[in-house]
């Protein structure tokens, strides 16, 4: 695999690192540049393609768990193995199983349809479908969600939020749509502040894209040959490079800038896409 290929990877992994959290959609944005630059299915086939737009988020995945280790920590009921977790109190925090309710509407979703999702919705034309409605969502959240938000932070939520959260989560099985951006939106509008929401989202995100990573591989296990491996660790570096700046930067600007700058920047994406593409 020449440099040339393994470049391709990297800009993958940084497409992936610096969207996979920001409210813009990740894999729309990997099904953009690569369908209309980068073309990874010429050498690696389309459906390893299409699994390697999704493994390399576990990448991403990674960072997630490096920068709330303390958090999963916790959850896991492992604090008595750190001290930094042990100092703190365990009283009303987040629960394991929270994360679980509001993980399994999508869970069952994704799997019951996601043959029909890899075979009809990786597509330029779905995505940009996707960047529109999910902007509008988001646009809506930051204008009728509360002024005051009722829920400061993620230990606030309850379960009724968390699966409410979850079935919003939903809509992200349409590519383009955003997890990040139909969590946030979702849980905005039940009146959670925009950092809460935000936690609450790149926590569930760590089971859910690990599933989904993981299912794809085991299907598509036959596809793979040894001169791919390369292009995907490549990925998954560059991925997780990327994802923990891009992490560490946007929970520090969420609550001030909130989502509709990020709803505008899909839109018009989606028309600069557009004019190129069509």
């Amino acid at each position: 695999m020449d440099f040339i290929t393994i470049l391709k990877a990297v800009i993958l992994g940084l497409v992936e690192g610096l969207t996979e959290f920001a409210p813009v959609s990740s894999t729309g944005h990997m099904i953009i540049v690569d369908d209309m630059w980068l073309q990874s299915e010429e050498f690696l086939t389309k459906y390893v393609a299409n699994t390697f737009k999704i493994v390399i988020q576990l990448g991403s995945i990674l960072a997630v768990v490096v920068v709330f280790k303390d958090r999963f920590i916790q959850m896991l009921g492992l604090s008595r193995f750190s001290k930094s977790v042990q100092k703190r109190t365990t009283q009303n925090r987040l629960k394991l199983s929270q994360v679980i309710v509001g993980l399994i509407p999508a869970g069952v979703l994704g799997v019951l349809f996601e043959d029909y999702i890899d075979e009809y919705l990786f597509s330029i034309e779905t995505v940009l479908i996707g960047l529109v409605v999910g902007a509008l969502l988001m646009i809506a959240a930051d204008l009728f969600g509360p002024k005051v938000p009722k829920i400061d932070t993620v230990d606030q939520i309850t379960y009724k939020q968390a699966l409410s959260v979850g079935l919003i989560q939903c809509l992200s099985l349409w590519p383009g749509f955003s997890r990040s951006g139909s969590t946030i939106s979702g849980g905005v509008l039940l009146g959670m502040s925009h950092r809460a929401a935000a936690d609450f989202t790149f926590i569930m995100a760590v089971p859910i894209m690990a599933g989904a990573s993981f299912l794809s591989l085991l299907k598509n296990w036959q596809y793979f040959t040894l001169d791919a491996m390369p292009f995907f660790i490549a990925g998954f570096i560059s991925a997780f490079v990327f994802a923990l700046i891009s992490i560490r930067f946007f929970l520090k600007l969420i609550n001030k800038i909130k989502l509709m700058p990020f709803a505008i920047y899909r839109i018009v994406l989606v028309i600069v896409i557009w004019v190129l593409y069509f």
